[in-house]
């Protein structure tokens, strides 16, 4: 029986090489392997019999059996090789190569735009002697409200429209947790600024259930708000590179007192009487205020003796002015003919 089997081996083994030198085609080749060397090969199929042997010829079977597969695999893999060539010279006969053609450039990546525009925000602020921290994506109630001085139900809450996880978790709504923590962890005088990822439950052109955010803030004895109008006038003149016209509008935030709206004056175009105009409005850049005591205490610091600004603004909104868009959604439908301008 053993004998038998071997010899079936050898058999298969001649047809099969005699098979690959003659294959004229990929194709062919292809089919070869799939008869020969494939799940349901005829090699297997011998060796389906070997049930029918003693313990000591199954052995003696199995290792003919894989001398056999071994070859056959050389042998393909020498004519698949062969075939190869043959075909790309035969289209290099064909159509022809000049050999003294330039080769084909390969283009450069770029930074994506809100990428340019973090890292152009946070070596304006390093310049001005702020540090860059950071903190979880993934908060607790305290330090992305509470801490925050919005206590629960507090009417505030509605403005964020929060993504809840399980646990008691969050994703974070602003980056403002930072301030907290680096407050707890420091001590005062402080000036931090935090770039990071947030999440709201909204969108439409110009807002996204996910956005980048800078948050800022300094605390020392005696910062006003003068200080505040200052260091936001000079992140605005560097940022778009020339003086703008800005304006500070009464607003209200929980974590500030007072709170106001910075607005930058920006040329727009607007259909009037039919007609394409240049015209000046007022656009709303960013959310400031000064520290309110309530989160002061909560960082760890006497407000009688401590005083701090703060600030925020979405990246997103920052590179829309800068770049004169319309749509925040191209910053993420990553077309190259967007991507290719800057």
């Amino acid at each position: 029986m053993l004998e038998t089997h071997i010899v079936s081996l050898d058999k298969i083994q001649s047809e099969a090489l005699k098979a690959i030198r003659s294959a004229k085609s990929l194709k062919a080749m292809d089919e070869i392997r799939v008869k020969y060397l494939g799940k349901k090969s005829v090699v297997n199929s011998v060796m389906r019999g070997m049930k029918d042997l003693t313990p000591l010829e199954k052995p003696i079977l199995g290792q003919r059996a894989n001398v056999t597969k071994e070859t056959l695999q050389k042998a393909v893999s020498e004519k698949l090789k062969e075939l190869e060539q043959a075909e790309v010279q035969g289209k290099i006969n064909k159509e022809g190569l000049d050999v003294t053609l330039p080769g084909l450039p390969i283009e450069r990546g770029r930074s994506h735009p809100l990428t340019r525009i973090i890292e152009e925000v946070e070596d304006i602020f390093i310049s001005m002697g702020f540090t860059v921290e950071d903190g979880p994506e993934i908060e607790d109630d305290f330090h992305n409200f509470e801490a925050l001085n919005i206590p629960p139900h507090h009417p505030a809450r509605d403005m964020h429209d929060t993504f809840y996880l399980p646990g008691e978790r969050l994703l974070r709504t602003h980056t403002s947790p930072v301030q907290v923590r680096a407050m707890q962890r420091n001590k005062p005088p402080l000036a931090v600024i935090s770039v990071g990822k947030v999440y709201r439950v909204d969108q439409d052109p110009t807002h996204s259930p996910m956005f980048q955010q800078v948050e800022g803030f300094m605390i020392d004895k005696k910062i006003t708000f003068g200080n505040l109008k200052g260091a936001l006038h000079q992140f605005i003149t560097t940022l778009f590179g020339e003086e703008k016209e800005v304006r500070f509008r009464p607003s209200y935030f929980p974590f500030t007192e007072p709170s106001a709206e910075m607005d930058v004056k920006w040329q727009v175009s607007r259909e009037i009487d039919g007609v394409m105009t240049e015209v000046e409005e007022w656009l709303e850049i960013l959310g400031a205020g000064m520290i309110h005591p309530e989160v002061m205490r909560y960082g760890g610091y006497d407000p009688n003796e401590y005083t701090g600004f703060a600030f925020g603004a979405g990246i997103e909104r920052l590179a829309l002015l800068k770049y004169g868009l319309k749509n925040l959604r191209v910053f993420f439908e990553n077309d190259v003919r967007f991507l290719k301008q800057f």
